[in-house]
């Protein structure tokens, strides 16, 4: 079943017959994570780097913020047998789109607010599709981990 992850949300599956799929990353970050041990994988579409911007917000949708949607992410694999050893993560978006100038920065601040929670948590990224102008789609089948990814101009490619 294909199951979408809308933006600010997140969604963690074992069911073989599933593939999860979030559109439209802008400057929004879509991580992806797959154990291929449990065979559980999972997609968080986040906004914005940190919850402090908006604690208020950040308590009603923690998936829009990286600080409080990451760790939400891995402990919803974790309920299902994932482990953190075994994880294969893959990170794509981190656009600088409708930014021209670069005023806001916020897919650069995305993306630097988790490499610093990887550094800290020691946790490796397998793969990664970041930066430019482009908007990128991202999907992965939770039966074999294949990640596939679609990027205005360049089509679509697996990583």
């Amino acid at each position: 079943m294909k199951i979408v992850v809308g933006i600010s949300d997140m969604k963690v599956s074992k069911a073989p017959e599933d593939t999860l799929i979030t559109y439209s990353l802008g400057s929004c970050i879509g991580l992806v994570i797959y154990d291929p041990e449990a065979r559980v994988g999972g997609i968080l579409h986040y906004m914005l780097p940190e919850s402090s911007l908006d604690k208020d917000k950040a308590e009603r949708k923690p998936c829009m913020f990286a600080d409080t949607g990451i760790p939400l992410l891995f402990k919803e694999a974790y309920k299902l047998g994932a482990s953190k050893t075994r994880m294969v993560i893959k990170v794509v978006g981190g656009g600088q789109i409708m930014d021209a100038d670069g005023v806001f920065n916020i897919g650069k601040r995305n993306y630097m607010t988790l490499r610093k929670m990887f550094l800290k948590n020691k946790v490796m990224i397998a793969k990664e599709d970041v930066g430019g102008t482009v908007n990128r789609t991202v999907s992965i089948d939770v039966a074999t981990g294949v990640t596939t990814l679609k990027v205005s101009g360049k089509g679509v490619y697996e990583i």
